[in-house]
């Protein structure tokens, strides 16, 4: 699957993603539809961004292409966190970014004295423990992607849930 940047700075950009079926990066339309509504919520520039289950970066990376001030990247596996730094370098996002290589649990207790405007969570589609990491999330607005509609719990409500194709994608705020 080719993934390119869509918009911003870095637009057009090429990034690299590992063989096999162990990521799923987002596709780049659901990617052009997740950043015009963070754009239309003014939830893009100048923003910290938490990158969840970070993978190839993709997600981050437009982030920050599209003006975001600093992206926070979480992925356990140490062979993708080595192509998600090359993905940095590549788009120029280096010194923008922070990669955590660890646990997305881990992190988040590394993190948890942190704030961030957004966090963008896509885990693998059979992850089901949406109550406990959204319980520890420290962000503002979650941007989550899934297979089905995440119930969000007591400390986020959903602004708005959208479908494409066999995604869904749920924008939910802090309630606290």
């Amino acid at each position: 699957m080719s993934i390119r940047v869509s918009a911003g700075s870095a637009k057009g950009r090429l990034l690299a993603a590992p063989d096999g079926t162990g990521t799923r990066p987002t596709p780049n339309k659901v990617r052009q539809a997740v950043f015009n509504s963070l754009y239309s919520l003014g939830a893009v520039t100048d923003t910290q961004v938490l990158d969840l289950f970070a993978g190839t970066g993709a997600l981050g990376i437009e982030a920050l292409s599209r003006g975001a001030a600093h992206a926070v990247f979480v992925e356990r596996n140490p062979a993708v966190a080595d192509l998600l730094q090359s993905n940095l370098a590549l788009t120029g996002f280096s010194e923008a970014a922070t990669v955590i290589a660890a646990d997305v649990e881990t992190a988040l207790d590394e993190l948890a004295a942190r704030r961030f405007d957004v966090a963008l969570i896509d885990p693998p589609y059979a992850f089901d423990a949406w109550p406990e990491l959204l319980a520890c999330v420290p962000a503002e607005l979650v941007v989550i992607e899934s297979d089905r509609p995440v119930e969000v719990g007591s400390r986020f409500v959903v602004q708005h849930r959208r479908r494409h194709g066999t995604t869904v994608v749920t924008f939910a705020t802090v309630t606290e």
